[in-house]
């Protein structure tokens, strides 16, 4: 275990969260994926900070490019915590033509590449390369170590799959030993696992490489016009073809209760964002949130305790099987399998079933919301009824295929144009 933590003081994270997530839709008009609310009171990218501090790495760098206001305020105010004087740092690396005035970021390599001087400075023997834009638990020391006894160039993080999922990502055919043997993008016939041909080996976007190995593997990868400048297209598969590339598996080492299956999402769409949010109010959520082992840092505002009023027929502040964030007032409302973020203010005769509600949301008298995601700092009108008839939503709101409505206040602002 020593050893372990000294090879997390020998690494530093390096954390990737520059791509939009357009699939989120209009969720992502105004901020990056990776800032995205989750769970309550969190960023999608608290979950890959928090798995890097909590395995020890107290080294990180963000590289960011898509609207990073919100990104880099939301870091700023929840991660300022790190002390260099300890030796601990985490920088913030928007794209900013450092190597050239040509083009910003190029691809997921080139982000790391332009910064080459930067991680220098950091003085590591070990990079892990990080997306900023899933939900999972998991411990890097255990990675770090398998990646230094297998004498890898890259340790490529791998999720087990059914392999009639798998032709969603990238993925691995691996021999025995774990050695990845070929790289595939998106395959209409994905390559099962040694043992068990119903699975297949599918990439998380996590790679632990040796610095001096990968800053020479950038700099060539620069110099090179025929490349992407992409981990996924160019790097990993060179690898693989002439160098030796190890799978690394999520189930061993990935945080969990003890019986509990191996988390990880990609709440990549408006339907896997809704779903996610709202598992958090099963009876017991498959990712616990209420880990004190292993918390999930975040900025907390300091908001008062939520409160609940009124008591009478019809009009009583109530949530069932719900997660009320701070900062809330609910008056006369009834709340059931909903996830309230921060400073949600409902009113009386309002009823929200299987909503997501973001911080800041205002509604008003006798709305009727069912399977809903309402954008930050909304307000609902009186009397609003969506989740009852998918035909009139979808005049106004965007309805996913799911079913699940998005809302957000210029879809309303338009609805109330004259």
């Amino acid at each position: 275990m020593v050893e372990n933590r000294r090879l997390t003081r020998r690494a530093m994270a390096f954390v990737l969260a520059g791509g939009r997530g357009s699939r989120l839709k209009e969720l992502t008009d105004r901020r990056v994926k990776p800032a995205v609310y989750f769970g309550g009171k969190t960023r999608i990218i608290d979950f890959a900070l928090s798995n890097a501090m909590n395995s020890g790495i107290r080294k990180i760098a963000i590289a960011t490019q898509y609207k990073a206001h919100s990104l880099i305020r939301h870091c700023q105010r929840g991660w300022n915590f790190f002390r260099a004087e300890r030796n601990e740092f985490l920088d913030i690396l928007p794209a900013s033509q450092r190597m050239s005035e040509d083009h910003w970021y190029r691809g997921t390599a080139d982000a790391v590449a332009q910064n080459i001087d930067i991680v220098d400075s950091y003085d590591v023997d070990y990079v892990v390369i990080l997306a900023g834009d899933h939900i999972y638990k998991m411990d890097y020391e255990i990675m770090l170590r398998e990646h230094v006894e297998t004498g890898a160039d890259v340790t490529v993080g791998c999720l087990t799959v059914p392999r009639r999922e798998a032709s969603a990502f990238g993925v691995m055919a691996v021999d025995e030993a774990g050695r990845i043997t070929s790289f595939l993008e998106k395959p209409a016939d994905p390559p099962g696992m040694p043992g068990d041909a119903d699975h297949a080996l599918a990439s998380m976007g996590i790679y632990v490489f040796s610095w001096p190995f990968l800053r020479d593997l950038l700099v060539r990868d620069a110099q090179d016009p025929e490349s992407s400048h992409d981990f996924g297209n160019d790097l990993i598969p060179a690898i693989v073809a002439g160098g030796k590339a190890m799978a690394h598996r999520f189930d061993t080492s990935c945080v969990r209760d003890e019986g509990a299956p191996a988390y990880w999402k990609d709440v990549g769409t408006v339907d896997a964002f809704w779903q996610a949010n709202i598992a958090l109010t099963d009876f017991v959520p498959e990712l616990n949130l209420w880990d004190r082992d292993w918390p999930i840092w975040t900025y907390s505002e300091s908001v008062p305790p939520a409160k609940f009023i009124h008591d009478e027929k019809d009009r009583r502040g109530v949530a069932i099987s719900s997660m009320v964030s701070g900062g809330c007032i609910i008056s006369g409302t009834e709340i059931r399998n909903s996830l309230l973020f921060t400073e949600v203010h409902t009113n009386s005769y309002a009823v929200l079933d299987h909503a997501v509600v973001l911080p800041y949301v205002t509604v008003h008298r006798n709305a009727r919301l069912r399977n809903v995601v309402i954008d930050r700092g909304v307000v609902i009108p009186d009397g609003l009824v969506v989740g009852e008839d998918p035909a009139e939503d979808a005049q106004w709101f965007r309805v996913t295929e799911r079913g699940v409505t998005l809302i957000t206040q210029d879809m309303l602002d338009r609805r109330a144009a004259p």
